[in-house]
């Protein structure tokens, strides 16, 4: 296991005090932390675990219950592609395909560089829009693999890559 710079212990410690004596505080927690870090270490964890006096075991439940936290580290710019069924019978293989072969990643994984983790996921919530692909955050509805292209090419060339 990967242990965590002293800076990311800080920011775990200053999210758990905001937190600790609010209602409710193991969901925000968790978000600032994720927010923060990019991913939920086993360590923040068992830090909010004890802020809420409750069990790592119920923290970790929490974790794994809301598919939007992650433990495992993700790179810098994160892609993901739906592929809920109107999605799928709109091209969305198609999407990974051309992401994973763009930036080296795997699916669900992160590339050997770290820039880039795909993401397959499950419905996104916007059918409507098949098939969609969210970039860092920001949907693309309608997304063809043109689009898809233009979008990568334009976060390789803004970090250096291309």
């Amino acid at each position: 296991m990967q242990r965590l710079n002293q800076e990311s212990i800080q920011v775990i410690q200053e999210v758990v005090s905001n937190h600790k004596d609010k209602q409710g505080p193991c969901i925000m927690m968790l978000h600032e932390i994720q927010d923060e870090l990019g991913y939920i270490p086993f360590e923040a964890m068992e830090e909010i675990a004890k802020a809420t006096n409750t069990s790592v075991a119920d923290v970790y439940g929490v974790v794994c219950f809301y598919a939007g936290f992650t433990t495992i580290p993700k790179g810098k710019h994160v892609i993901n592609v739906c592929m809920g069924t109107a999605c799928y019978v709109k091209g969305s293989q198609v999407l990974v395909d051309t992401a994973l072969e763009m930036t080296g990643a795997s699916v669900n994984g992160t590339s050997p560089d770290g820039m880039f983790s795909i993401d397959a996921t499950r419905c996104l919530g916007a059918c409507g829009l098949a098939p969609v692909v969210v970039i860092d955050g920001n949907v693309v509805g309608n997304c063809s693999k043109e689009m898809l292209v233009k979008e990568i090419k334009a976060i390789q060339a803004s970090e250096g890559i291309i």
